[in-house]
């Protein structure tokens, strides 16, 4: 029997033209795919999470896909994921996701060399949380730190696990706050 089953699936897209300043040439998309499990070790403490995080790269390479599927390969440029665990669960059941969500969109995205950042947190119902961002290819892009609200109004509920991944197409639309600029990117470590 598998471990993971799913209640329900959000896609969300924000739209950015401009922040105040000129309306952008071409508009920054910032993308989350989330689903909603129900957490197989609500409520008890289960030494070996290892099995789950494991079944969990099928559900990240899922709701990766759906997000290089909307936003398109060749224009994803940064990428994020994050947990939101229901109050009978722990934190450690939301960390399954660093691996099995980062693995999926780095697959997805064809290796990408930068870290993926994460969020995570145990929360009720409604729960929101900001997702930074940062470039696929360098981690010091400046102007590429950015973040997303993601959160479900129903999720997640006590025993179960929201898990989300997130891509946009690029960096503030009105970022001129210096530092490492994308085309100066060597991207041999993932950090410059």
């Amino acid at each position: 029997m598998s471990l993971i089953q799913i209640r329900k699936k959000s896609v969300t897209v924000e739209t950015i033209y401009h922040e105040g300043g000129p309306v952008a040439d071409v508009p920054l998309r910032l993308a989350s795919a989330a689903a909603v499990v129900r957490n197989p070790f609500a409520g008890r403490y289960e030494p070996d999470l290892m099995p789950f995080m494991a079944e969990l790269r099928s559900l990240g390479k899922e709701l990766a896909q759906s997000l290089v599927d909307l936003l398109g390969k060749e224009n994803v440029e940064v990428y994020s994921k994050a947990a939101i665990v229901g109050i009978n669960g722990e934190m450690e059941h939301g960390a399954v996701w660093h691996e099995a969500g980062g693995w999926a969109m780095r697959e997805v995205l064809g290796q990408p060399k930068a870290m993926v950042p994460a969020v995570k947190a145990v929360a009720s119902a409604g729960y929101r949380v900001m997702v930074p961002v940062h470039y696929i290819h360098a981690s010091y892009v400046r102007s590429h730190f950015n973040s997303i609200e993601v959160g479900i109004q129903d999720a997640p509920r006590p025993d179960e696990i929201l898990f989300a991944l997130v891509m946009g197409t690029g960096g503030r639309v009105h970022s001129r706050l210096g530092g490492l600029l994308k085309e100066n990117v060597v991207g041999a470590d993932g950090q410059r």
